[in-house]
């Protein structure tokens, strides 16, 4: 197969498919030509992140103490996809426990970039951006309750959508969320090509029967959405996090675009969003899920400063991040007055974005502060309390649908995007201007030279 191919030359440097099934999927791919199928994606190469049970591979979550996990099932996600036809050709790389962007953990290692292996691919779908930016495979299966599709997505140059809360099944995945985080954390594709977004999102959506927080819900058509007809809010940033010169201008003219195409484009700056991080995290804090220290201990607290000192004198069970977010995690819960307030401002704002976009409004919005960040910068940023991707975590608790779009590449070479969101149901409506964009904008450029 000519994608395997492209595989074994390119994954030694990204270091993104962390585990190949090769002798499976070739035989897989056999089956298919000798008996097609009705599948929308029969025989089509894919990837599937490294969190998902997918029977036969191995499912750590980058996580050492699962290091000799081997998936006994198929989560649902990536059932459908099989079920559709789709030849997985292994699982790719994530961040530890899949909470932080930057795909690396102790199990596999550092993830690189295509277009500059010096710079992160993002995380926790960091494997799935870099395998489909680079070429590897036409689209892959990621999971995102902070950023996780749309960063690596947008730091690879390609599609990635994140749907509404509720829309998809996560059962399967490790680690899941609870309660009503279960409607933050979505799966979605990550794709080449935005004329795939739609045929995957109808494989994957609609209840299973065991994610509670999944429900049926009508979609719309993309096919059938008229671009002239749409509002759009334009939004250049959060009015916290500073977003870089390149990012604001390639909005911009994305704005402009719709504009000419007969869109009624308003520019604004809600106040509220510049909260973002905190309504996020302490959105997730009420959600009351199992604590981060446990999952690090695989269903036995562990302390984080006891492993963060294990890291300093060089015995890591666990990454710096991780270490982190376990004692952050700890400090949030002694201030119940604060998480309160916070949610409280989170569902005023909710309600606001959902009153101001209806059925026919999108929001352009910055997908980070950044193009893709060298190694380690985004560490050193957070370390100095710069959440840089508040841009992608606010949008996750509105529960709104998300499509990442690329929009060509800097002075660097480095991808340029943008986020595309609508009211929670809406998801058509960000797909079509996805579509649409990749028509204006050229959309997936390789990172080679042709």
């Amino acid at each position: 197969m000519a994608h395997q191919d492209l595989l074994d030359q390119v994954n030694p440097a990204l270091n993104a498919m962390v585990m190949q099934r090769r002798e499976k999927a070739l035989l897989q791919a056999s089956r298919s030509d000798v008996r097609p199928g009705d599948g929308a994606f029969h025989g089509v190469p894919c990837s599937i992140k490294e969190c998902f049970a997918f029977e036969g591979m191995p499912n750590s979550s980058g996580l050492l103490r699962r290091q000799n996990v081997i998936a006994d099932r198929n989560a649902t996600a990536v059932q459908r996809y099989l079920d559709a036809g789709a030849v997985p050709l292994g699982v790719s790389n994530v961040s530890e426990l899949c909470m932080w962007m930057e795909s690396d953990n102790l199990v596999y290692g550092r993830s690189n970039n295509p277009y500059d292996p010096t710079r992160t691919v993002g995380g926790s779908s960091g494997g799935e951006g870099a395998l489909v930016g680079a070429g590897a495979v036409p689209f892959g299966l990621g999971s995102d309750i902070g950023g996780s599709i749309r960063m690596p997505a947008f730091f690879n140059g390609v599609f990635g959508h994140k749907p509404s809360g509720g829309l998809v099944p996560g059962t399967g995945q490790h680690p899941i969320a609870e309660g009503q985080a279960l409607r933050y954390l979505s799966t979605g594709p990550i794709c080449r090509k935005a004329e795939d977004i739609w045929p995957l999102l109808k494989i994957l959506s609609g209840p299973d029967g065991q994610d509670k927080g999944c429900e049926h819900m009508e979609l719309g058509d993309p096919s059938h959405v008229d671009i002239s007809s749409l509002r759009v809010l334009h939004i250049p940033d959060n009015g916290r996090q500073p977003v870089s010169q390149d990012l604001r201008q390639v909005q911009s003219r994305m704005a402009q675009a719709l504009k000419t195409a007969g869109a009624q484009v308003e520019e604004l700056r809600i106040p509220t969003m510049k909260h973002g991080f905190d309504i996020w995290s302490s959105s997730l804090q009420h959600a009351n899920g199992t604590p981060f220290t446990t999952l690090m201990g695989d269903g036995e607290p562990v302390s984080a400063l006891i492993e963060l000192m294990r890291l300093g004198i060089g015995r890591p069970n666990h990454t710096l991040m991780a270490c982190m977010l376990g004692l952050t995690e700890s400090l949030a819960s002694l201030l119940p007055r604060r998480t309160q307030r916070f949610l409280e401002m989170g569902l005023e704002l909710k309600a606001e974005l959902e009153e101001r976009l209806g059925d026919d409004g999108v929001l352009l919005y910055p997908s980070y502060t950044m193009p893709a960040p060298k190694h380690g910068l985004a560490v050193r940023r957070q370390l100095r309390l710069n959440f840089d991707y508040a841009y992608t975590a606010l949008l996750n608790v509105m529960e709104m649908p998300v499509t990442q779009v690329p929009l060509g590449l800097n002075a660097q070479g480095l991808p340029l995007g943008v986020q595309v969101g609508a009211a929670r149901g809406q998801d058509h409506l960000t797909v079509a201007v996805a579509m649409w964009a990749e028509q204006e904008f050229g959309g997936w450029v390789p990172p080679w030279s042709p």
